[in-house]
């Protein structure tokens, strides 16, 4: 009995926190959905912007060079209070482009680097890593995403936005 609940646990777990990338799906009139987080939160989180189920509105590219490329200044998408931290990652995977529009590929790296968060239950948040490239790239880029706390959307240089239908 032990071994069955530890072995659905870990089952749970890998289904959660897996990297497989989801396509977007193309939608001829995208459901914008605002996203709202629990009002319990103290973080200062932002609301997500949902242009269909499976991405985020992101408007705009940072300027600032370290924005997504370091763990001190990852990438705030939030959703772990409800159970959507994962998926809010990959939701904001899939609203990238390369430079000139490519399609990006993306593969979760693993778990690493905590960080201060007021939202997490022990007080730091661990950042997950993804490998993300494009046709055409030289290098596979490393970016570091945090569920545990958000903020306003920006695509790290050296990405553009993705287009939707209208």
């Amino acid at each position: 009995m032990k071994n069955t609940m530890l072995l659905i646990l870990v089952a749970a777990l890998i289904t959660a926190c897996g990297s497989q990338k989801n396509k977007v799906q193309a939608s001829n009139s995208p459901a914008m959905e605002v996203k709202t987080n629990p009002s319990n939160d103290t973080g200062g989180r932002q609301p997500q912007i949902l242009i269909n189920s499976y991405a985020f509105l992101v408007d705009a590219v940072s300027t600032d060079s370290t924005y997504g490329y370091s763990p001190e200044n990852a990438i705030k998408v939030g959703g772990s209070s409800e159970g959507e931290g994962p998926l809010n990652e990959r939701r904001f995977l899939n609203a990238l482009a390369g430079p000139n529009g490519e399609e990006i590929d993306y593969q979760r790296y693993g778990s690493c680097c905590p960080q201060p968060s007021k939202n997490s239950a022990f007080g730091s948040a661990v950042l997950d890593r993804y490998a993300v490239y494009y046709k055409g790239a030289q290098d596979t880029v490393m970016l570091y995403i945090n569920m545990y706390d958000s903020e306003k959307l920006l695509a790290p240089v050296g990405f553009s936005l993705r287009e939707f239908p209208n």
